[in-house]
């Protein structure tokens, strides 16, 4: 039994990883900053010195890894997260089988896994891949807290904090908390072992990971696209919001705290003897620790919502284990594995719901329907935006970039007039500034990116780029530096693309060209071509 649970619990990692592949995927919004950075790393570019980024440089290894293997298209993206999601996958169900978890909680544990947190991730994201190096750091650090053979035990703590570095330098946030959760379970079991050499060891591993990632890079502009030297000096981590979030949205991990503390209160006898259970204390420092993560993270990554979510299997997992000692269930038993399993799948259907609901359920009547139905869906009169673009107008590009991508209509068609322009097609290396979602561009009309350590990879101010890269596209673009321009006008986010570039740019060039951006809906942003005032 345990053998073909085992086999099941592989078996649904790859398979619903590999789900993404057979579809088309409407453009997704911040994908463009997935596909440059890939890109470039995939031509050869070295971060902070072909390129400026205020964040470390593994979110794009493996897109780019991906991109020298299939491609730099934007399905490849795809693939390099299918590859992402097996792994976080395999690590999970790697911590739970350290700790022993009963194999049918474990069973259970890695569907919730897939389901509330794999499934929705198709698209490579650094708010994902911070957590997917963390989960492998955690299954090799557990690797050596219970291991299997003492002969190479130290090894897995080494490469643990490897990657935990990885997961910092691919976003600070998570990566800081990744090894602070980590810290934490060495140091406990530094003490129960009385072995101070492991923090060390796993301190020490750290920060020559660092040095070797970092020291190469020192010589360029390294520390300034940490905001290092810049105003304004804001800090990511605010308690007031962080408090703000936990207490007014967090309910599942409210409620996850209060079951977990009911149940320990339940079962620990002795706090002494508790503690000194490593495998009993190991777990709830972990779960607590990921609880912990996951209430900061929706606050200091809060782009797309709902990235914290990796949380309910670990709360899961924890919670059956303790109620398992209680409950006349046996949870390796194939009857309880389907019902329950059940009721995972109904508990997350709306992942997978609107994959299928256009198949069963019928059409609704037009939200500005005025027949005399009403329901849900017609009891107000909404005129639909007729500057809109329905997901119907959406289609598939001839251009083998967008392979497998859906895109508004007029985006396609505003793209093919684009590569049509007498300043494209006729000039074999043209100057084109890129401040767009359709990043993708550059393969497709075979421009060069521009490389120097003061270029951002992209464009929002404050956070991709500053006032001295501002100032330099505009003193560019007053001195006719560009063939032609691809601005992306978005007037309801703050300065996502300056707007002073773009005043820049009505006043020193001429827009030919406006066709709507790659996002929903159409009506939030459009794309403007420019090209030089002709004297």
């Amino acid at each position: 039994m345990k053998k073909t649970l085992a086999a099941g619990e592989i078996l649904l990692i790859v398979l619903i990883a590999l789900f993404p592949l057979f579809g088309t995927f409407p453009y997704r919004i911040n994908i463009f900053l997935s596909w440059e950075g890939a890109y470039r790393l995939y031509l050869g570019q070295l971060p902070y010195k072909d390129f400026g980024i205020p964040l470390g440089y593994m979110y794009w290894v493996v897109p780019a890894v991906f991109f020298k293997i299939f491609g730099p298209y934007m399905i490849t993206l795809v693939k390099a997260q299918v590859f992402l999601n097996i792994v976080a996958g395999l690590s999970f169900r790697s911590i739970m089988k350290s700790l022993s978890v009963n194999p049918g909680v474990r069973f259970l544990s890695v569907l919730l896994f897939i389901m509330s947190y794999s499934f929705l991730n198709y698209w490579p994201w650094y708010n994902h891949t911070v957590i997917v190096y963390e989960l492998v750091a955690l299954a090799m650090l557990m690797k050596f807290l219970f291991p299997v053979s003492v002969r190479y035990r130290y090894w897995w703590l080494v490469l643990s904090s490897v990657f935990v570095f990885f997961s910092f330098f691919t976003k600070q946030d998570g990566g800081g908390m990744a090894f602070m959760i980590c810290l934490a379970l060495v140091l406990y079991n530094a003490w129960s072992e009385k072995s101070w050499k492991q923090p060390l060891i796993f301190v020490g591993a750290f920060l020559v990971t660092g040095f070797l990632m970092i020291a190469p890079f020192l010589k360029y502009k390294f520390g300034y696209w940490f905001n290092h030297g810049q105003p304004p000096h804001i800090s990511r981590i605010s308690v007031a919001d962080i408090a703000e979030d936990f207490f007014n949205e967090s309910a599942w991990i409210r409620f996850y705290i209060l079951i977990i503390a009911l149940l320990l209160l339940a079962s620990v006898k002795s706090f002494r003897h508790f503690f000194e259970n490593r495998r009993d204390m190991i777990f709830t420092l972990l779960t607590l620790g990921i609880l912990t993560e996951a209430a900061i993270f929706q606050t200091t990554s809060y782009i797309p919502a709902d990235n914290n979510i990796f949380f309910h299997s670990f709360a899961f997992a924890f919670i059956f284990s303790l109620l398992a000692l209680y409950l006349p269930i046996r949870f390796d038993s194939i009857r309880i594995i389907v019902v329950a399993g059940a009721g995972i799948m109904l508990w997350w259907s709306n992942v997978y719901w609107k994959y299928i609901s256009k198949y069963v359920v019928k059409e609704p009547a037009p939200l500005a329907s005025t027949d005399g139905v009403v329901n849900k869906k017609t009891y107000l009169i909404q005129k639909p935006d007729s500057s809109d673009v329905p997901m119907s107008n959406w289609r598939v590009p001839s251009i083998p970039v967008f392979k497998k991508m859906l895109l508004p209509g007029p985006t396609i068609d505003g793209i093919e007039r684009l590569m049509k322009m007498e300043e494209v097609k006729n000039n074999p290396h043209p100057k084109i500034l890129n401040m767009s979602e359709l990043t993708p561009l550059a393969y497709a009309m075979h421009y060069n990116l521009e490389q120097s350590p003061e270029y951002p990879l992209w464009f929002h101010k404050g956070v991709g780029m500053f006032q001295q890269q501002t100032d330099m596209f505009c003193d560019r673009i007053k001195n006719s530096y560009y063939d032609v321009v691809i601005f992306e006008y978005m007037p309801f986010l703050n300065n996502f693309y300056p707007f002073q570039v773009r005043d820049s740019l009505m006043k020193y060039y001429n827009r030919v060209d406006v066709f709507a951006a790659p996002r929903k809906p159409t009506v939030q942003a459009w794309v403007e071509v420019y090209v030089r005032k002709r004297t």
